[in-house]
């Protein structure tokens, strides 16, 4: 009963401030004190007790009763930074005005009105005097409490001194919270300690979550939040002990802990919420790098220069630079990202952390923000330990559309780690771990696992993906010259690609579609160039689908043929179903992706900018990439000769093969012979469903227009493809090395065939092993790395996604739920 009794007198408390037509006096403590007062012990309390209609109507019939309360529970917080909060009752109302502020808050910055209340000065104060905001105040007073001994942190002083600390002149750098970076204790963990942080970091996080209610336009987001601005500068004397308390709390958490099965079934992990939360805070405090406030006067009247309002969380992950703390870093974020993988013999046995995608916006601040920690991650095949998880999640949500955002963020950071060498080098590596996932079961390395997953996603993932496609493609182009054996899976998986996006109907669909074949010629001829001796499951690949490359050379130009492909796109085009090879088995224990249950709740997203703008081209030679197998092509004075393998023709000038040429070299007898080669895989197993598959037949490329777009005819705005446009990149299709190498390898592989009777693909495969085409193909092209770069479109779109995903994830208590926010739609899945 007396709790019962308790939060009824505070709902009445309630009830009164919100009916009263006249204003409170600030001097009533007696009234104002039933708020803090530990009659309420929860935060869900609290929220249940003062209903979002109250408070909105507070906001507008009421204005200074509102104002008067968040005035006063700032002065408890104050007060109680400036006293110590040692005692059981003062700690109570810490959490009580704490709670009350979070509630609140929201419901502030909803209103344009309101938002700037917190930053105007005191009642009773004139603007002339010096005087703090009120936000201020509050920012100062909750981080001296996150460093209070007995409240959120173990006390120092020894036993039997009863005096409390002074928390004004206390020393936060010897009291953070967990050892690693820049800390080496590891002060004892307390549960009543874990919990208290957490409830003060949620009400900093509320506090900086101005930014949701900002609309998605760049104009919006020109004035950076103050109160992050305020969090992380000089003004705040715990910036460095609070950004190294996040960070190692972060990194150093292990939800297994010393694996007894189910025991996060019984016992309460309070370490979970104050690490999700810690997160939340450093990728949102690391969102904002402030720039440069412009002099206050230019006409000579005024001599100071503009003051930068420095970022100290941006400032100090930037200057992290020890290689321990690296490992420390990496070891604890690969571990959380790995944990979901986790295999045990006793299902749900181990705990399974549910904040992976702050874990990846962390990983992604950490190497925009610190190249040595980027270069580091890539100087050992530990990158790898952070790849997998990445496909794991990719290939897991591909068909559910609640989490598009995860999508984007994975292949976000794979783009990034694809700019530099060493993560091709890296992809070599054999693949051995067995996350059980619907990707067919093959045998080779991490680039395989790659690209598999990669195709999974184009070929089954949601409609929303599309504008992706660039960006998957962008990465295995990236990486290609350094993969130094695909596996026949993987190889078939590519070719399958070009044959679904080489369809003429695909191509002529959108003036966009076209880029998708460039990318994939250039991942076969930069593996082609510099990556053949390794490759022979490709080379085999590509000449066992030679026709696709021979359609693709001859692709009608004329008007009459685009109509016919065009005309041709809702029919069934796909080939007939080859079952004498099936598709090869799906992993033991996988399940297929499904999509999001039927009200579930997604937040929107901002639109992505174009690939053009998302990276920057940056040439490597054949000389600067070390570590690259020697061109396929060099000087022919240099070149070896073969011994073992195809009988190659005794020239050294490269014949570019025409469309004309390709015609009359696919003869009827050769299309005929190609039915001689031993099928293999499943390029040939599997129906290409261009045309039944919805999802490719829709895909409507939403990236930006090519430049040769604007010959192109239209009708009452509506694009068409005319053989102007199409002949602008028809020939500039990098096809001739490809047709080089049939030109040379596919008359010796039918002969060898036909000589020996061959129904065995090993035999031919060796034949292609140990054969070269030094001094055949075309001078190796430079190889082109895309490399990614920030700008403003991708900076808006992590801000949306990111604000997006702390609004879902924070449902207990439910902060922000039915609040105006504006920076993104919160939408519920319908049933499909």
């Amino acid at each position: 009963m007396g709790g019962s009794d308790s939060k009824l007198n505070f709902r009445k408390a309630v009830v009164q401030l919100t009916t009263k037509t006249q204003p409170v006096e600030a001097g009533d403590d007696a009234f104002w004190d039933q708020f803090w007062a530990d009659t309420v012990t929860s935060v869900t309390d609290v929220f249940a007790l003062i209903p979002a209609a109250e408070i909105r109507a507070l906001r507008e019939e009421s204005p200074s009763n509102l104002a008067t309360l968040c005035y006063k529970a700032v002065e408890k917080l104050v007060s109680a930074s400036e006293s110590g909060c040692s005692g059981a009752k003062d700690q109570q109302m810490v959490l009580n005005s704490v709670r009350l502020l979070t509630r609140i808050l929201p419901y502030i910055f909803e209103d344009p009105d309101w938002r700037g209340f917190f930053w105007s000065t005191l009642p009773g104060q004139s603007s002339d005097e010096e005087s703090m905001p009120l936000a201020q105040s509050l920012l100062n007073a909750l981080c001296d409490l996150l460093f209070c001994p007995d409240f959120t942190v173990v006390s120092a002083k020894k036993a039997g001194v009863e005096i409390a600390e002074d928390l004004q002149s206390i020393d936060s750098c010897e009291y953070i919270w967990e050892s690693g970076v820049g800390f080496a204790n590891s002060p004892p963990q307390y549960t009543h300690l874990d919990q208290h942080r957490s409830e003060i970091l949620k009400l900093l996080l509320t506090c900086f979550s101005e930014t949701m209610y900002l609309p998605p336009l760049s104009d919006a987001h020109s004035q950076p939040n103050q109160w992050i601005t305020y969090f992380c500068s000089s003004d705040n004397r715990h910036a460095l002990p609070l950004f190294t308390s996040l960070l190692n709390v972060t990194c150093a958490y292990d939800p297994v802990g010393y694996g007894l099965p189910y025991n996060h079934l019984l016992f309460s992990d309070y370490r979970e919420p104050l690490v999700e939360v810690a997160s939340q805070i450093l990728v949102v405090t690391l969102d904002h790098d402030q720039p440069t406030v412009p002099p206050a006067s230019v006409d000579g009247g005024d001599e100071s220069e503009g003051v930068m309002f420095e970022n100290l969380f941006v400032n100090y992950l930037s200057r992290i630079h020890r290689e321990e703390d690296f490992a420390f870093i990496l070891k604890g974020l690969s571990k959380l990202l790995n944990n979901p993988l986790i295999q045990t013999y006793l299902p749900g046995s181990t705990k399974k952390i549910a904040f992976h995608q702050e874990l990846l916006v962390l990983f992604w601040k950490m190497c925009d923000h610190n190249k040595k920690f980027l270069f580091y991650v890539l100087k050992s095949s530990d990158v790898l330990d952070i790849l997998v998880p990445i496909l794991y999640h990719l290939n897991d949500a591909r068909a559910d559309q609640s989490r598009v955002g995860l999508m984007h963020i994975g292949v976000f950071i794979l783009l990034l780690l694809s700019g530099e060498r060493n993560f091709g080098v890296r992809l070599n590596k054999p693949y051995s771990v067995r996350v059980p996932m619907d990707i067919p079961v093959f045998t080779g390395t991490h680039a395989d696992f790659l690209i598999i997953v990669f195709h999974k996603i184009i070929t089954s993932g949601h409609q929303r993906l599309q504008p992706l496609y660039d960006c998957l493609l962008t990465i295995v182009v990236n990486v290609s010259p350094y993969l130094k054996s695909l596996s026949m899976v993987a190889a078939n998986k590519l070719l399958h690609l070009l044959e679904a996006f080489s369809t003429p109907w695909y191509l002529f669909s959108n003036p966009a579609n076209h880029h998708l074949v460039f990318f994939l010629l250039e991942v076969f001829n930069n593996m082609i160039q510099y990556q053949f001796d390794g490759n022979s499951n490709l080379v085999y690949t590509i000449i066992r689908k030679r026709n696709v490359f021979h359609q693709l050379a001859n692709l009608p130009t004329d008007q009459g043929s685009i109509n016919h492909a065009l005309a041709k796109r809702g029919r069934k085009t796909s080939p007939t179903p080859n079952n004498e090879h099936p598709e090869p088995q799906t992993m033991e224990g996988a399940l297929p992706p499904v999509d999001a249950e039927p009200g579930t709740l997604k937040a929107s997203l901002a639109a992505t900018p174009g690939m053009s703008e998302m990276t920057e081209t940056s040439k490597v030679t054949p000389a600067e990439a070390a570590g690259i197998a020697t061109p396929t092509n060099p000087s022919p004075e240099g070149s070896p000769t073969n011994t073992g393998g195809p009988k190659l023709p005794d020239t050294s000038t490269p014949q570019k093969v025409l469309p004309s040429d390709t015609e009359s070299s696919m003869s009827e007898e050769s299309k005929a012979k190609q039915s001689r080669f031993p099928a293999v895989g499943i390029a040939n197993a599997i129906p290409l469903a261009v045309a039944e598959d919805p999802r490719l037949r829709a895909m409507g490329r939403t990236s930006s227009v090519s430049s040769t777009a604007a010959s192109v005819s239209s009708v009452s705005g509506e694009w068409r493809p005319n053989p102007d446009w199409v002949q602008c990149w028809k020939q500039k299709l990098p096809l001739q090395t490809i047709m080089r190498l049939l030109q040379v390898l596919v008359p010796q592989v039918e002969k060898i065939c036909i000589d020996k009777g061959l129904t065995d693909e090993t035999e031919i495969l060796k034949f292609l092993q140990h054969g070269t085409l030094v001094g055949l193909l075309p001078v190796p092209h430079p190889i082109l790395i895309r490399k990614y770069q920030a700008n403003s479109g991708t900076t808006l779109w992590f801000r949306t996604y990111m604000w997006g995903v702390i609004y879902l994830r924070n449902v207990e208590p439910p902060i922000w739920y039915d609040t105006a926010v504006k920076l993104f739609e919160v939408q519920r899945i319908k049933d499909s």
